[in-house]
C-alpha cells in the first residue's frame, strides 16, 4: 500500500476511533486525523510484532482496517490519559 493510501486509511481510522470514543480531544479534527495516522502506524507495528505478519499490505483487507482502527483507539486513549481530557466530572 502506498503512502497516500496509508494516510487515507489513517484519516478514516481516526474518524472511526473518534466516533467510537467521543469526547474532547486536543487539537480538534486535525489532531484526531493525526492520531488516526499515527495510530494506524502503531497498530501495524504491534500486529507485526505480535503476529509476525504484515497487516498493512492491502487497502481493502479487513485485517488492515481492524489494525488501523484498534491502533487509533489505543493512541486516542493514551493521548486522553496523558492530557487529562476525556474524563467525566463526578458529582
Amino acid at each position: 500500500m502506498g503512502i497516500i493510501g496509508f494516510i487515507i486509511l489513517g484519516l478514516i481510522a481516526g474518524a472511526i476511533a473518534k466516533a467510537i470514543m467521543p469526547g474532547d480531544d486536543p487539537g480538534g479534527i486535525l489532531g484526531t486525523m493525526l492520531i488516526g495516522v499515527v495510530g494506524a502506524l502503531l497498530g501495524g507495528f504491534l500486529a507485526s510484532a505480535i503476529f509476525g505478519g504484515d497487516p498493512m499490505d492491502e487497502f481493502f483487507d479487513i485485517s488492515t482496517w481492524l489494525t488501523a482502527i484498534i491502533g487509533a483507539l489505543l493512541l486516542l486513549f493514551i493521548v486522553r490519559q496523558v492530557t487529562g481530557r476525556g474524563r467525566r466530572a463526578t458529582v
